[in-house]
């Protein structure tokens, strides 16, 4: 597997900054390295590493796709096609596990995501689960430091009620959904974020990360696993290359707002 050495460098981004079309330079397996340690790594095809997670990941985006998985509309602009409106496709996103509280709408409280209460939704939920352990083990097999780091951090700080998983307080699987340069500042500083992406007639999608100069291709059936805490980072627009065309990714990420919640 190729090593990178994430070597910083200067740029003009700023979080909020739209996210432009970017083409990848990470297109093969490799392992991300900074200041000679292993930080997070990219596949491009789970199945690779596990048969069974690549079934699980056609599984959860079939179901995400039907009628039996609630979703959110998203409000961000899709930056598809230049304004070409045939190019224009439907963004939705739905989220699993802990929920942190929202004041500003009315739950000053921690939760479980809805979802879970939808009889409909529990196949998409069990795959989805039975996911995020997969790409737990693939992470133990190919960066043993940075699963350790995680799941020892998770021992000490979160209980097992506010768990997606072993290493993860929550879940988003967002479809055709493109984002602007930001940091993911909720997360628990040491972990990781785990990003399969599901991508059918459609190109772009790929997070890049101005700090090294690098952008992640998110070829379907890629895994990307990387501490989204560390650097500001965006997603390209996702352009569909024919009808019906789409990039869903599905998400494993650690939230702080649940370390040492009782």
């Amino acid at each position: 597997m190729k090593k990178i050495e994430l070597i910083q460098q200067a740029h003009t981004v700023k979080i909020g900054d739209v996210c432009g079309l970017i083409e990848p330079n990470v297109i093969e397996d490799s392992i991300f390295i900074h200041e000679g340690e292993a930080i997070g790594f990219y596949i491009k095809n789970i199945g690779k590493y596990s048969e069974k997670a690549a079934g699980l990941a056609d599984i959860a985006d079939s179901e995400l796709r039907s009628k039996a998985v609630p979703k959110s509309t998203m409000k961000r602009s899709s930056g598809f096609g230049d304004g070409n409106q045939e190019k224009e496709v439907l963004q939705y996103s739905t989220i699993l596990g802990s929920v942190p509280p929202k004041p500003h709408m009315r739950r000053p409280y921690p939760t479980i995501s809805s979802v879970h209460q939808v009889p409909s939704a529990q196949k998409f939920i069990k795959a989805m689960l039975l996911l995020a352990n997969e790409c737990e083990s693939i992470i133990k097999e190919l960066t043993p430091n940075v699963w350790e780091r995680q799941r020892d951090i998770f021992e000490q700080k979160v209980k097992q009620k506010w768990r997606f998983g072993n290493l993860w307080t929550s879940s988003i699987s967002n479809y055709n959904i493109s984002a602007p340069f930001h940091r993911d500042a909720g997360n628990i500083v040491g972990c990781v974020n785990a990003i399969i992406a599901k991508r059918k007639n459609s190109y772009g999608g790929n997070t890049t990360i101005p700090d090294y100069g690098a952008t992640v291709d998110s070829a379907d059936n890629s895994l990307l696993v990387y501490p989204a805490w560390r650097n500001v980072h965006g997603v390209t627009p996702i352009v569909p290359t024919a009808n019906g065309g789409y990039r869903n990714s599905l998400v494993f990420y650690p939230l702080n707002a649940f370390a040492g919640l009782d």
